[in-house]
């Protein structure tokens, strides 16, 4: 099972799942992680957290331990 925050720079994914809970799992559905979405890895960093997405064309920093959270494929 792929998780996003191993997902490589430059790659564009599927969101599958969100396996986050309460008021995490409701930010991520309005940035817009929704199942289905596709998201672009745009960059890492400098010490590989945050990594930056760009999710339906917008770009959103995610921390390691927020994008472990979800399933991609």
């Amino acid at each position: 099972m792929l998780k996003l925050h191993n997902a490589n720079v430059g790659s564009v994914v599927t969101v599958k799942d969100l396996t986050s809970t309460g008021l995490l799992r409701e930010r991520m559905l309005a940035l817009g992680l929704t199942k289905g979405a596709q998201v672009e890895v745009v960059r890492r960093g400098p010490s590989g957290d945050p990594t930056v997405f760009n999710i339906r064309g917008a770009m959103i920093a995610l921390r390691n331990e927020e994008a472990s959270m979800i399933t991609i494929s």
